[in-house]
């Protein structure tokens, strides 16, 4: 008797420098989605921690650290705070449309100024117009660009200042990668919001979850995630919520005033799949 889906191989990279925490390396094991079943088995992956890049699935492996944490929104009971309101309020004129995978050239040009203000010299700022496509792509899984865009002018659609590629599973939305127009000077927090439209996307869906990937204590890019409330985190002993009165002391060390702070909601090192290699 034939298994119904093919049990996958795991792989694991070689080690490379951490981009988050400094001094410290990372190694992830990942597998290929492909076939008929990689919409099943990217939900089932992705309820143990795994993420997805093009066609491969990923998570990290390291042998000395477990500072990644995957975490996720309960979006049925989200309740968004005071600058949360005052974040949907004054991007609520956005449309956002759901669009088949398929790269632009106006997403690219949007994620070319983002990148060069938000991660300058990343390895990401190379990408050429081919590589950005083989992102937006090469998927074996259910998968939509939502754009983000300011109300046009008769029939003409207006201008593109966000998108974020996203995975549809059975149990809610994975944000694989957002940019938005970091410098629109008349629209404050456009990251956040891509965020709170997707959690709203996913309760007025039924879904109950929007993974938002992993959260680093000790990374300061990375505890944007912790705004979100409630959020779940996942454990050796599965998912859990994380405690409130933890999660203000995060949100208050995450909030507090510091020089240079940026609404930076995705880090670039998740959009690429150039790591992932398998010889055959």
């Amino acid at each position: 008797m034939t298994a119904p889906i093919r049990f996958p191989r795991f792989f694991v990279t070689s080690p490379a420098p951490c981009p988050y925490l400094p001094g410290k390396s990372e190694r992830k094991v990942f597998t290929e989605l492909r076939g008929d079943n990689a919409d099943e088995l990217n939900e089932a992956l992705g309820r143990i921690g795994f993420r997805r890049s093009q066609t491969v699935a990923y998570r990290p492996s390291c042998l000395d650290c477990h500072a990644c944490v995957s975490v996720r929104v309960v979006a049925k009971e989200f309740r968004p705070s005071s600058s949360q309101k005052r974040t949907l309020k004054a991007n609520d004129d956005l449309i956002a449309t759901e669009c088949r995978p398929w790269a632009t050239a106006e997403q690219f040009e949007l994620l070319q100024k983002y990148l060069a203000a938000r991660h300058p010299g990343g390895g990401m700022t190379q990408m050429e117009e081919s590589d950005f496509a083989d992102m937006v792509e090469h998927t074996s899984v259910t998968s939509y660009v939502i754009e983000y865009r300011e109300p046009g002018i008769g029939t003409e659609p207006g201008r593109l200042v966000g998108a974020c590629l996203t995975d549809y599973q059975g149990d809610g939305l994975s944000m694989i990668y957002s940019f938005y127009d970091p410098e629109h000077g008349d629209r404050a927090g456009l990251g956040n919001y891509i965020i709170l439209d997707h959690i709203r996307r996913a309760a007025d869906n039924g879904l109950p979850f929007v993974y938002l990937g992993y959260w680093v204590e000790g990374a300061e890019r990375m505890q944007y995630k912790v705004r979100y409330r409630p959020l779940e985190r996942l454990t050796r002993g599965g998912w859990e919520r994380m405690p409130d009165a933890e999660q203000k002391q995060l949100i208050a060390a995450a909030t507090a005033p510091r020089a240079k702070r940026r609404d930076d909601p995705l880090p670039a090192k998740d959009g690429l799949a150039a790591e992932y290699k398998v010889d055959d």
